[in-house]
C-alpha cells in the first residue's frame, strides 16, 4: 500500500518545487467508487479513511455540518421548479429536485427576515474528531466548505437574485451578509481543529463558456468573503484551494493575487486550457485535476484513463505545482477500473524525476 505523506500534497499546494511524487486530489469521490475500490462497504469515517490512505492519498477531506434550512429553499406556491429525473439504484427511480430558477424562498426583505437562517453557534463539527481519531501517520484533514454564492442564490432563485442586482440590491447585500458571516465563522473554527492542514472553498461561479455573472458582481459581494477566509490561511500558514467548474480566466488575477488561492482545482477542459494555464499562471498556483470526467473517465477505457493520466504528468507536472485528479469530482457512474487505472498509473509515473 502506498504511503500517505502531507508533506508531498502541501510541497505541490504551495508550489515549493518537486515532492516525491505527484500527489493525488479529489474534491468529492463518491461511496460506491470507495466500496468498489475497497472491495468491501465504505459505511463511517474508518473505512472513508481507510480508502484514501490504500488509494494513495494524503489527505481526506472533512466538513462542518450547517443546517441551511432545506425546506426553505423551495419556491413559494405557483413558482416555477426544474425537476430531473434520474435512475440512482438499480431498484427504481429517485426524484431530484433541482434548486429554484425562477422564484425562490427569499425574493423580498420582508422574506428575508422571516427566514430561519443557520447561526454559527449551530454549527455541527463532530466529524473532525472523528477522523482525527482514525487518521495513519503521514495524513492530514483538508478542511472543506464554501457555496456562500450557492446558498445565496439557491434561497432566492436564480432569475429573482439576477433582477435583484439591480431593482433590490439591499436584499442581496443582506443575503450575502448572513450568508458569508455563518460561513466564514465555520472556516475559522475548521482551521483550529487538530490535524487540519490545508483549506478548501468550493463554490462554483462559471460554466464552459465563461463566467455565471459579471466578474464585477463577484467582486462586490463574493470575494471580500473569500479574502477574508484566505487572511486566516496565511496566519496559520495553511494551503488554500479553490474548487469552481467553468471558464475562470476573468477573475483569474482576483482569485490568484487578490485573494491569494494557493491552487485551483478542477480545470475543466471544455473552460479552460490546462497547459494555457501552466504557461501563463504556473509559477503563482498549483493545478489541480483536469483529467476528463465528460468521456475518459466516465465512458472511456482504463487504457485511455491511463494515456491521458501520463499526458498530463508529462506535460503539467514538471517543478511541481500539480496534483492528479479528476475534472470535477469522482461520481457514481465513473467505473471502478477507470478510477483505479487514474490512481495506479499515477503512483506508477508520477515519481519525480520525472522520465
Amino acid at each position: 500500500m502506498p504511503k500517505s505523506d502531507f508533506r508531498r500534497l502541501r510541497t505541490a499546494l504551495m508550489r515549493q518545487g518537486e515532492p516525491d511524487r505527484v500527489p493525488l486530489l479529489e474534491l468529492i469521490i463518491c461511496r460506491e467508487v470507495m466500496s468498489a475500490f475497497l472491495g468491501r462497504p465504505v459505511e463511517g469515517w474508518k473505512d472513508v479513511v481507510d480508502f484514501y490512505a490504500e488509494a494513495g492519498y494524503d489527505a481526506v477531506n472533512v466538513g462542518a455540518f450547517i443546517d441551511w434550512n432545506p425546506e426553505g429553499v423551495l419556491p413559494k406556491e405557483g413558482a416555477r421548479v426544474s425537476k430531473i429525473r434520474h435512475n440512482v439504484y438499480a431498484d427504481g427511480n429517485v426524484e431530484v429536485y433541482w434548486s429554484p430558477e425562477g422564484a425562490g424562498a427569499i425574493t423580498t426583505m420582508e422574506d428575508f427576515h422571516g427566514y430561519r437562517f443557520p447561526t454559527p453557534e449551530e454549527t455541527v463539527y463532530d466529524s473532525f474528531a472523528e477522523v482525527s481519531a482514525v487518521l495513519p501517520e503521514g495524513m492530514r484533514i483538508i478542511a472543506q466548505h464554501g457555496d456562500i454564492f450557492t446558498r445565496v442564490w439557491e434561497r432566492m432563485g436564480f432569475e429573482t437574485f439576477c433582477f435583484s442586482l439591480t431593482e433590490q440590491p439591499e436584499l442581496v447585500g443582506a443575503m450575502f451578509e448572513r450568508v458569508g458571516h455563518v460561513v466564514f465563522e465555520c472556516f475559522r473554527a475548521m482551521m483550529d481543529m487538530p490535524d487540519v492542514g490545508a483549506v478548501w472553498y468550493s463554490d462554483d461561479i462559471a460554466y464552459a463558456e465563461g463566467m455565471f455573472l459579471s466578474p464585477d458582481v463577484f467582486r462586490e459581494y463574493l470575494f471580500p468573503w473569500l479574502r477574508r477566509i484566505g487572511e486566516l490561511c496565511r496566519e496559520r500558514d495553511l494551503p488554500f484551494i479553490y474548487h469552481s467548474d467553468g471558464d475562470l480566466w476573468e477573475v483569474m488575477s482576483d482569485l490568484i493575487d487578490d485573494i491569494g488561492f494557493n491552487a485551483l482545482q478542477p480545470i475543466e477542459p471544455k473552460g479552460m486550457d490546462i497547459r494555457e494555464l501552466k504557461a501563463k499562471v504556473g509559477d503563482r498556483v498549483c493545478l489541480i485535476g483536469n483529467v476528463d470526467l465528460e468521456y475518459t473517465l466516465t465512458r472511456g477505457t482504463p487504457e485511455e484513463v491511463a494515456a491521458l493520466t501520463r499526458a498530463l504528468i508529462r506535460d503539467i507536472g514538471p517543478g511541481g505545482g500539480y496534483c492528479v485528479g479528476s475534472s470535477n469530482t469522482v461520481p457514481t457512474y465513473v467505473p471502478e477500473p477507470n478510477f483505479r487505472a487514474m490512481v495506479e498509473t499515477t503512483l506508477e509515473h508520477g515519481r519525480y524525476p520525472l522520465g
